[in-house]
């Protein structure tokens, strides 16, 4: 059986051939697809095919946290394949064990269980899958802003337009979060829109029925919907809103995990204690797929008698979990973390607020550590999104200066690998500004 693939050899070195021949690639129409070749990468740089050499700022698909090629990550995951490549989950493993002390050292105290995923949006899926057998209720509630994963539950949770076409699954009910630049309340000031959006969250809660919700759904920080920084007491008043009609209350660290915002978890510097937090990305910057949900004791116990049912025959995979140890042993030996805290603030911050002055068409700088937007307008009064061809200009004109730019709708998101060193923050942001003048933005 099979068929002929002969032809193959002729371009068996080709890679950009066997890619068109034969892979389908995610989120786009297939036909005028021209995916660039990398071959390899250190650090914060990419080389490319074609022999250049790229400065990232999107660290990928936001998860290389501890850049490209660790020496420590790729000698961790050698060391695995050559001890046990892969077992299946029912087992003992030390790798595995051991990943998941280092994760749940990250987490509040009391949160001393890890389930493991490949990913975050099976980690989310999950997430929501005991937090309804755990209150008996069936809805969850999540943001219009946001990003939760494309599986079935994942997708529904989620807030963009990939949710319209996947909306299968059952119970899910969105809501509006803080974000005073787009503000859906009037809001003037973060302490208004603060209370604002809690007081529409409680709202929604009360017409929906409390005893329907088993979980509210939140991000720590909006990635993909346009790193929005969250009031400083939000996710105290929702911690509050949850506890006094007994919900429980997941927090998304898949993107903001692990060094992105400066902290550990960005949760951390908000002052609240979820009753889940799922993970991936970061954990072990992608080098082997790996995702998980962290449980709080109440969360863990109830399920000491009661069967979980869900498992993935590569839930916790020995070469995953030896890249979690390796990756974790790395950022906190090297101080990875501190870095992405010290560049943010120092370098990445002021670097890009002051292009504001320079770049009438920017509206808005957010972010905090090594996670930041620029948000572009068309007209600063009247916030309009600047239009898709301008962002096209202004990542062609980047791409011509070795700078590897993400854009998300009207926004750049700048997320470069934490491991990024205030000189080529600084080069980058140099590079982006050129890149926004030669676009004529």
């Amino acid at each position: 059986m099979g068929h002929d693939c002969s032809a193959d050899e002729t371009i068996w070195d080709d890679a950009y051939a066997l890619d068109r021949a034969h892979v389908f690639h995610s989120w786009h129409a297939q036909r005028d697809l021209h995916p660039t070749e990398v071959v390899t990468g250190h650090g914060v740089w990419l080389n490319y095919a074609d022999g250049r050499e790229m400065l990232d700022f999107t660290s990928q698909q936001v998860n290389v946290n501890i850049g490209y090629q660790h020496p420590a990550v790729v000698e961790g995951i050698k060391k695995q394949a050559e001890l046990l490549a892969t077992i299946g989950p029912d087992y003992a493993n030390l790798a595995r064990g051991r990943a998941a002390s280092l994760v749940a050292r990250r987490a509040p105290e009391g949160f001393d269980k890890v389930f493991f995923t490949n990913a975050g949006a099976d980690a989310n899926e999950n997430a929501m899958r005991a937090a309804r057998l755990v209150t008996g209720r069936d809805k969850i509630l999540s943001s219009y802003r946001c990003y939760h994963g494309n599986t079935g539950a994942a997708i529904s949770a989620t807030g963009d337009w990939r949710r319209k076409p996947n909306d299968y699954a059952r119970g899910h009910v969105h809501f509006f979060t803080p974000y005073l630049y787009r503000s859906e309340f009037f809001a003037t000031t973060q302490e208004e829109e603060c209370e604002r959006a809690l007081t529409h969250l409680e709202h929604v809660i009360e017409f929906e029925g409390p005893d329907t919700i088993a979980a509210v759904l939140l991000e720590s920080i909006p990635g993909t919907a346009g790193i929005i920084i969250p009031p400083k007491d939000y996710f105290k008043g929702v911690r509050e809103i949850t506890r006094k009609y007994g919900i429980l209350m997941i927090t998304d660290e898949v993107m903001a995990g692990f060094g992105r915002t400066g902290f550990w978890f960005a949760l951390d510097d908000y002052d609240y204690t979820p009753d889940i937090i799922t993970f991936a990305k970061g954990c072990n910057s992608g080098y082997v797929p790996a995702g998980g949900v962290i449980m709080s004791k109440p969360v863990a116990a109830y399920f000491d008698d009661v069967v979980f049912p869900g498992g993935l025959t590569y839930s916790g995979h020995p070469l995953a979990m030896g890249a979690i140890v390796a990756t974790q042993e790395a950022m906190e030996r090297e101080h990875i973390v501190d870095n992405a805290h010290d560049v943010g603030r120092d370098v990445l911050g002021p670097g890009l607020e002051a292009l504001v002055e320079h770049h009438p068409t920017i509206g808005e700088v957010r972010g905090k550590g090594v996670f930041w937007a620029v948000e572009l307008v068309a007209d600063r009064a009247t916030k309009e999104p600047l239009d898709d061809a301008s962002m096209q200009r202004i990542v062609a004109e980047a791409d011509k200066l070795n700078l590897v730019l993400g854009v998300h709708n009207n926004r750049i998101h700048v997320t470069p690998p934490c491991v990024i060193s205030a000189e080529e923050a600084a080069e980058g942001v140099a590079r982006l500004d050129k890149a926004l003048t030669a676009a004529g933005c």
